[in-house]
């Protein structure tokens, strides 16, 4: 069957050791708790994980998030556009995992597409390269970044892994507050770690001093890629930068478990030459995120965005006039 179940789109991931995150059956069963439909659909080696978000009517629009798998994609978009139609979508947007320059082999799988501006997933991001030893991320940091690390520790800054998903939600709600930038409930953080850590594949790292809790993250890992989602800091002991030091002992997690990437996800999606030029003025938006993430040190790589197939032209239009005022960025 082109449809398959959780159960067998993870026999068919064995294929791909190297598949992200965002397409596995755990991030399926996430998002099919809240608010989405996690559909995998195969065809002979390619497959992907396709998302249906359900819209009045009995309408839908479908999103594969770093996806598809394999290479043949002609023979798997019919079987896709089958289980699209089938759950009445009205366009389907696809999120490759590759980044800029887009390979000619690429464009030629995305025919019968069109580019859009907007996505879902950060388009910009910044990742850190673990190759090597920890001295030599150490001096692949920016100074001030490498200082910051060593401080924290000097400072008697210990970190630690835990699975209190709750304290973590709390400094989650610190942060977004102190920072405006709106978070999950707990709900859907206690089941990214319940789902992600049974497999090996998820963290909570916390930065404590004195046994109060200063800082903590959420990483992810797969294959040779590691990735920080979900990351939130108190207001207070700021001064014993206790983000840096948790950054690092997600660094040295994920290199434990064998990654070479530690991807710092979501940056301002500007030219580096306009993001070096203005971080230090800039407050707004993700230019705080961008100050703090260019220490450690990272290449900042950019998506190869989005794209659309439309099934419904006249409802895509409406859907995209309503949509403007959203913003992207989900996870």
């Amino acid at each position: 069957m082109p449809e398959l179940t959780f159960s067998e789109w993870d026999q068919f991931l064995t294929q791909y050791p190297q598949a992200h995150v965002l397409q596995t059956s755990a991030w399926g069963i996430l998002k099919s708790k809240f608010s989405w439909q996690a559909v995998p659909v195969v065809s002979g080696l390619a497959g992907a994980l396709v998302l249906f978000r359900r819209l009045p009517l009995g309408f839908s629009i479908a999103y594969i998030p770093k996806g598809p798998l394999g290479d043949n994609w002609n023979d798997l978009w019919p079987e896709i556009d089958r289980a699209c139609r089938r759950r009445r979508a009205i366009f389907l947007q696809v999120e490759p995992d590759a980044f800029e320059p887009a390979s000619a082999s690429l464009l030629e799988r995305l025919s019968g597409f069109k580019q859009v501006e907007k996505t879902i997933q950060p388009r910009q991001t910044i990742v850190v390269s673990l190759e090597g030893g920890e001295e030599d991320w150490l001096q692949r940091m920016k100074q001030k970044t490498r200082y910051n690390v060593r401080l924290a520790a000097k400072k008697e800054v210990v970190v630690r892994e835990t699975n209190d998903v709750a304290q973590f939600h709390a400094l989650m709600s610190t942060t977004g507050e102190r920072d405006q930038f709106g978070v999950h409930s707990l709900a859907y953080y206690q089941a990214a770690y319940d789902l992600f850590s049974a497999r090996g594949e998820c963290a909570l790292l916390q930065a404590e001093y004195a046994g109060k809790p200063l800082a903590a993250v959420m990483v992810f890992a797969r294959g040779k890629r590691s990735w920080y989602f979900y990351g939130a800091s108190s207001n207070e002991e700021r001064n014993r930068m206790p983000a840096y030091l948790v950054q690092w002992e997600a660094m040295r997690w994920a290199s434990a478990r064998g990654c070479s990437e530690y991807d710092l996800w979501g940056i301002p999606d500007l030219p580096e030459e306009t993001l070096e030029a203005d971080f230090t003025q800039r407050e707004d938006g993700l230019w705080s995120v961008y100050r703090f993430k260019r220490g450690f040190g990272g290449q900042i790589h950019r998506s190869t965005g989005a794209w659309d197939r439309v099934y419904m032209p006249l409802l895509y239009r409406a859907y995209q006039i309503a949509a403007r005022a959203r913003s992207g960025g989900e996870n």
